[in-house]
């Protein structure tokens, strides 16, 4: 785990038992690491030649991260970036809360709270929470064919 304002480096992993390349990294659950995150997943889609699902993985693992640091507990989480296929990328955060995200309606005028919202929209609905002993992992999968945003 990395220590309170201290950045870990990315680490190339095997995930699963299929033995699928994913990039991972711990970061401090602090709103600065979401720069992070978007980093590690600009790294692995442009490794994985697969650029066209970069803007949207970026705004979900952005939105994702934004939800542990707000509502997670600890000093760390684990973002991980998957290639599920030639054109499929799966990006999660863990942390080591057992609370769900939970979907809301934001008002209007309210500043947050739409985050779920994007990740379902980008994601087309691909988005859940899996839990673990110690927390949880929410993941969302998008597909290189439908990752344009402003679609």
């Amino acid at each position: 785990m990395c220590e309170r304002g201290r950045r870990c480096s990315p680490v190339m992993v095997e995930a699963g038992t299929a033995a699928l390349p994913a990039y991972t990294e711990t970061l401090p659950r602090i709103p600065e690491s979401a720069r992070a995150a978007r980093r590690l997943t600009h790294l692995a889609l442009s490794a994985w030649g697969m650029g066209g699902a970069r803007d949207a993985a970026e705004i979900v693992v952005s939105e994702l991260l934004t939800n542990a640091v707000l509502h997670a507990r600890r000093d760390s989480v684990r973002v991980t970036v998957t290639r599920l296929g030639e054109e499929r990328v799966q990006v999660a955060v863990v942390d080591l809360s057992r609370e769900h995200p939970e979907p809301r309606p934001a008002g209007s005028n309210e500043e947050s709270g739409r985050g779920l919202e994007i990740v379902d929209a980008l994601s087309r609905g691909r988005w859940g929470v899996e839990p673990l002993p110690w927390g949880k992992c929410v993941w969302a999968e998008l597909s290189l064919l439908e990752a344009e945003p402003g679609e």
